[in-house]
């Protein structure tokens, strides 16, 4: 229906009347159809008849133009989200099959393996996929030296100790140097997995140390108590639920826990002494859990130079040519795992963490 048409309607324009001025119109509008001389009724009624026939035409007329608009619309946004699932496609596969700069070169370069944010089994950073990458860049034959690229507050003792253990196995090799490079921070478990480079570099702000292992929790049974909310747990085992932040621990417990604690920092401290030898300072603060500027760990030996990844490549290569081995992300595999995640939460479904779960940061 064209705007010439919307504005003549009667139907749809003018001002709004209230129901008296309504009727007082339908009066003038009857008197106005008045037969004029020489009309019968008939002949009136038939003007009616075409006038309600010519009304609904212009009704029926716009419901149409209101159906092809919104027609219009369907097909412009399932045609747009068509586009955009074209275009993640395209740039996941661009990416899986051969983005420019995935082949090795073809001269001597450094082989950066990326060890970013907290390191665990269901990160990036995991064991598996770290170690992925160092294998790879050890094979390459045009890497001079295969760098771990660290910016990490650490994570998992569990998979760094499995890193480590790999970084000292080709270590071992000594065909290639392994080298770790400090960016923001290497802190606890990621210096776990620095500490088994033969070199570790760190820029001057660089935070690095914290050789230490914690478990933080919440103690609250008192608070519940004063809810007057019961807590139910059924258990076989008399210490299987002595981490449960609603129930009290006892002393023997709290013994327990903390020789686990202490037991998971020697094994870190051995690792740390195993891969530093005598270059580490003879400060006992080295293991308490504090953490120093990458200026400071130089002078108490955690660290062995003060660098960037860059001035690394261009001190050993001339220029700076690093190649990143590190093994790509599925983007299937973390598309429906955030999906996953998102459902469970949203169904409340509980996630199934261990409470007696500890991390190395």
């Amino acid at each position: 229906m064209s705007d010439d048409s919307k504005r003549d309607d009667r139907w749809t324009s003018g001002p709004e009347l209230t129901p008296e001025q309504a009727r007082r119109e339908r009066e003038t509008q009857q008197t106005d159809q008045a037969p004029p001389p020489g009309e019968d009724a008939e002949t009136l009624r038939e003007r009616q008849r075409l006038a309600h026939l010519e009304m609904m035409d212009r009704w029926i007329d716009g419901v149409l133009v209101e159906q092809r608009r919104s027609r219009r619309w369907k097909l412009f946004f399932r045609f747009f989200f068509a586009l955009l699932i074209l275009a993640s496609l395209s740039v996941t596969l661009y990416g899986i099959l051969g983005a420019p700069g995935a082949a090795a070169p073809d001269r001597p370069h450094l082989g950066v393996v990326e060890v970013k944010g907290v390191i665990d089994s269901d990160s990036p950073a995991s064991a598996e996929r770290i170690i992925e990458g160092l294998e790879r860049a050890w094979k390459a034959e045009e890497a001079e030296a295969v760098v771990l690229h660290i910016n990490s507050p650490g994570g998992s003792p569990v998979q760094s100790q499995r890193i480590f253990e790999a970084v000292m196995r080709l270590r071992e090799k000594g065909d290639k140097p392994v080298l770790a490079v400090i960016e923001d921070i290497g802190a606890s478990g990621a210096y776990y997995v620095a500490a088994a480079a033969d070199e570790i570099i760190a820029a001057p702000a660089s935070l690095v140390g914290s050789i230490g292992v914690i478990h933080a929790g919440f103690g609250l049974e008192e608070a519940i108590g004063r809810l007057g909310i019961e807590r139910r747990v059924f258990t076989a085992g008399e210490n299987k639920a002595f981490l449960d932040p609603f129930s009290d621990i006892d002393p023997a417990q709290r013994e327990f826990w903390q020789s686990v604690l202490e037991s998971t920092h020697e094994q870190f401290i051995s690792a740390v002494r195993e891969g530093r030898g005598e270059r580490l300072a003879d400060d006992e603060r080295l293991f308490s859990g504090l953490i120093w500027s990458g200026e400071q760990a130089l002078e108490l030996g955690l660290v062995d130079e003060l660098d960037s990844l860059d001035g690394v490549a261009r001190a050993r290569l001339g220029e700076a040519r690093t190649r990143d081995y590190t093994p790509r992300l599925d983007p299937f595999e973390r598309i429906s795992r955030q999906f996953g995640r998102v459902a469970m939460e949203w169904l409340g479904v509980p996630r199934g963490e261990s409470p007696v779960r500890y991390q190395t940061y």
